[in-house]
């Protein structure tokens, strides 16, 4: 009789846990918990961005090529201009758009163009492509700082959380008395969960925001090849115009 009852307690105190992915989030502690919705949602929310920039830069880049292809293509600017004012599809054309814009205000109050018009209206022109494109990439390069956020401490949130889990964990055992790795083992796995949660949020934003600021930036060179080439060629109208 007193085997059964040591053998009942026995079994009572090994009680089944749920090691699975929703049963290591249902059983942790409240703080751990909050750990693990907060990276879920990191990780989601990064995946979300990765995903838009992506596409957009593969968008931006079919766009850039349509319009070097109508800029290049040998016919008349004051044309390209006039189709695409009103609504530049992609950041090269408001580059465009903006130098043309400034260049028929200035070309339109100016009667004659001396050297020292000429060289002013150049520097405005650059000025306009300038602030331009600066506030182009800046829209582009928009959630980025999240991406670098998230992969930046995303692991040490993680790592609260396995720490709070553990401490936890050893408490309910020096409570218990009862050291059994089936007692140990389920609060340190729920532990570790968050750890690996913020290794899953942390590692593809890492990877992703590399990626996507060699694009940008690569993008952003392009940009500026095209605005000193436009540059270049506004400057010789304007030569053959004193």
């Amino acid at each position: 009789m007193e085997n059964e009852t040591v053998e009942a307690v026995g079994l009572a105190g090994s009680v089944a846990h749920d090691l699975t992915v929703w049963g290591l989030f249902l059983q942790a502690d409240i703080v751990v918990k909050i750990v693990m919705v907060l990276l879920l949602f990191a990780s989601v929310w990064s995946w979300a961005i990765i995903f838009e920039k992506i596409l957009k830069m593969r968008r931006l880049r079919n766009l850039a090529e349509t319009f070097e292809e109508a800029f290049w293509s040998g016919g008349s600017l004051d044309d390209l201009y006039d189709r695409i004012d009103k609504r530049p599809p992609d950041p090269m054309s408001s580059l465009f758009v903006s130098a043309m814009r400034e260049w028929r205000r200035s070309s339109s109050k100016e009667g004659g163009v001396s050297d020292q018009n000429r060289i002013s209206l150049q520097q405005r022109i650059e000025r306009v492509m300038d602030i331009s494109l600066g506030r182009e990439m800046e829209r582009l390069e928009r959630h980025m700082i999240f991406l670098a956020s998230v992969g930046a401490s995303a692991p040490f949130i993680g790592l609260f959380g396995t720490v709070w889990g553990i401490m936890n964990a050893f408490t309910s055992i020096a409570a218990s008395k009862n050291t059994s790795l089936a007692v140990v083992a389920p609060g340190i796995a729920e532990a570790l969960f968050a750890t690996a949660l913020g290794l899953v949020a942390a590692i593809p934003a890492v990877i992703a925001y590399n990626k996507i600021s060699t694009d940008l930036g690569r993008y952003a060179g392009r940009l500026e090849a095209f605005a000193g080439e436009f540059g270049a060629i506004l400057s010789r109208q304007l030569e053959e115009k004193t």
